[in-house]
């Protein structure tokens, strides 16, 4: 028995879930509405308080399906009661952000500053110069948007600088030994 599966999940009050048919299971809460599409095979019961997850054999697809299904209703349901944060770093000389309206207009040492509009259901904030947070309420899309803005200038190991995660370790190398040839 998959020891993440067999939980359940606990549905806070003011969280309306919805079970369609084809598992399309829809989660309501402060933070706006999710909705996603289940693998068809596992069996979602869904009560006043509480939803389980069972799977329907013993077989290798099942068993791996039974803890990926629990985790993503379970991602919903925190998702719409607390949200996801990602916070970003930027590091270097002369490298900084700043929000234009929505859009995030960064300098990071090209001859342009980069500007990058968030996707729907996200909300980006700069409590200062170099710190970026990334806020919505599915958690797989605050992930891939913290990515992207990540990308547009990649931590390098010789002095670090580069957007990077803030509890994001750069393993730093040491520059050329110089001396002379021979």
């Amino acid at each position: 028995m998959s020891r993440i599966g067999r939980l359940p999940i606990h549905v806070p009050a003011g969280v309306d879930v919805k079970l369609e048919a084809d598992n399309v299971i829809t989660v309501k809460g402060k933070n706006g509405t999710l909705t996603r599409q289940l693998h068809p095979d596992m069996i979602i019961e869904v009560s006043s308080d509480e939803i389980t997850v069972k799977r329907p054999s013993e077989d290798k697809v099942h068993k791996s399906l039974h803890g990926l299904t629990r985790t993503l209703i379970n991602n919903m349901v925190v998702g719409v009661t607390e949200g996801f944060t990602k916070e970003l770093e930027i590091n270097g000389v002369g490298y900084r952000g700043q929000m234009k309206g929505k859009t995030l207009a960064l300098t990071l040492g090209y001859s342009h500053p980069v500007e990058y509009n968030a996707p729907e259901g996200i909300t980006l904030e700069m409590p200062s110069a170099n710190k970026i947070l990334v806020k919505g309420a599915n958690k797989e899309l605050v992930g891939a948007t913290a990515a992207k803005i990540r990308t547009f200038r990649l931590p390098e190991p010789y002095k670090g600088k580069g957007i990077k995660y803030v509890d994001e370790h750069i393993r730093r190398k040491e520059g050329k030994a110089g001396g002379k040839k021979k």
